[in-house]
């Protein structure tokens, strides 16, 4: 096979730190570069075009989605893989929409993500892992109580700890203790990657 390009795409250092160990492991993938946004992948991409963009879906700035959207419109030829640990139906749905070549849950073994690059560069997809995603959405996903999701919003619209506490009629030691537990659910890390969480799942609008 011929040697295949691929650009890392994910907010986490040590995310794109394991693919890229893992993608060694194939003398024919070359990683040509990383990026930690979707706006930073644009300007990979205008430099020198890959062959397969593998990415998180939820990044700042500019999310998996609307970057895989940018890169079907403008190198259709390029590959997009998505990697994402929330099994989700309504994320394969929006990813399909925008032209993805196929989704990966970071769950996944090396093994399954080559298998992934194999095959979207044999010009087929790699969606053949529905059955990992919930075909129900319930809200809240990632089992998000009626109480984190109220704080989420709270939060994404600018709102303090102190702020919500008031709010709430709750200590302020409690909002932080749900807020831990939602970054830790949810599997972030930043008021950025929680917008664009809460943004994705129509939690606020």
């Amino acid at each position: 096979m011929n040697e295949i390009t691929i650009y890392l795409a994910d907010d986490h250092t040590i995310v794109v730190e394991g693919l890229t160990e893992i993608l060694r492991s194939k003398p024919d993938l070359k990683i040509i570069g990383t990026a930690a946004n979707g706006e930073e992948v644009m300007k990979l991409m205008d430099n020198r075009r890959a062959d397969v963009v593998i990415m998180d879906i939820n990044m700042p700035k500019m999310n998996g989605i609307q970057c895989t959207e940018w890169i079907k419109k403008n190198y259709p030829k390029t590959k997009v893989i998505i990697l994402t640990m929330f099994p989700e139906k309504s994320y394969v749905d929006q990813l399909i929409a925008a032209g993805a070549d196929g989704c990966l849950l970071k769950s996944r073994g090396s093994r399954d993500l080559i298998d992934a690059i194999e095959r979207v560069m044999g010009s087929l997809s790699y969606f053949d892992r529905l059955r990992d995603f919930s075909q129900a959405d319930n809200h809240p996903v990632y089992n998000l109580s009626e109480r984190e999701v109220e704080i989420v919003k709270l939060i994404v619209n600018g709102f303090t700890s102190g702020d919500i506490a008031e709010k709430l009629f709750i200590s302020e030691h409690t909002v932080k203790t749900h807020r831990k537990n939602i970054f830790k659910k949810v599997g972030i890390n930043s008021i950025s990657q929680l917008t664009s969480f809460a943004i994705n799942q129509q939690i606020v609008h």
